[in-house]
């Protein structure tokens, strides 16, 4: 077991299915009370009644909806220990044949949606003084990708506004991290697989460790960063991804 985490809050956003259920599941197995937020209702509800934890809607994109989750889930719960930005999207496409339409809700939901959650948030940790962000980024981010342009933008731009609210955060014993996962055996994965199979295959061959990696993997390194026995570490990324990018 991780030291701290029992009985603390965490908000965990996106977490109905994917990586983001397997973070709700790991952190609720570590005694954490768990607000499992999700745009699905109804998958976050099952994950929630699944681990004894919270469901609820949010859409990350809707500030004043943010503002109410994140309200109801500590009237429910109590204060925020833990907030997990897991909620992300995108549409795996060349840029030059993208659309403005795409790129405004690529940076709405995957950059926006996490200031919009972290400033939710925010006062109450400061007041308590203490409490751990951790944000769901990308490789994209680090070292870009293919077809995902903007997508990559936002992600580094999660990794910027990570490491800035790190230093801002610590006098208040507030820590702020960042996980890249690489290529994860998740239902969006598998459904680019169904389409195009080799993809797949040409991920796995160019991981160093030899697969794809499974969204429990993910959540371990998440939990970990969440926990007390990460309490001195703060503004950093990790990449989890078998060793795909090591830069």
């Amino acid at each position: 077991m991780m030291r701290g985490l029992k009985d603390r809050v965490a908000l965990v956003t996106g977490a109905g299915r994917g990586i983001g259920r397997a973070i709700a599941v790991r952190l609720a197995a570590e005694g954490a009370k768990v607000a499992v937020l999700d745009i699905d209702e109804a998958s976050a509800e099952a994950t929630a009644q699944e681990i004894g934890g919270v469901g609820l809607r949010m859409d990350v994109t809707d500030t004043a909806g943010v503002r109410s989750a994140v309200a109801e889930a500590e009237r429910r719960l109590g204060g925020a220990d833990v907030l997990v930005n897991n909620a992300g999207w995108d549409k795996t496409e060349p840029f030059i044949k993208s659309s403005e339409e795409t790129w405004e809700k690529v940076l709405a939901i995957n950059l926006k949606g996490p200031i919009h959650c972290t400033r939710a948030v925010l006062d109450g940790m400061i007041q308590r003084g203490r409490g751990r962000i951790v944000s769901i980024s990308s490789d994209a981010g680090r070292v870009g990708s293919s077809g995902e342009a903007v997508y990559s933008a936002a992600k580094a731009g999660i990794i910027g506004f990570s490491k800035t609210l790190a230093r801002e955060l610590a006098r208040h014993q507030i820590t702020v991290n960042v996980v890249c996962p690489g290529p994860t055996n998740t239902q969006l994965l598998m459904g680019v697989a169904a389409d195009n199979p080799k993809l797949v295959d040409a991920l796995r061959r160019a991981v160093p460790l030899g697969r794809i990696g499974e969204p429990e993997e993910i959540a371990a390194a998440v939990t970990f960063l969440a926990s007390d026995d990460a309490a001195f570490i703060t503004g950093q990324t990790l990449s989890v991804s078998g060793g795909l990018t090591m830069a």
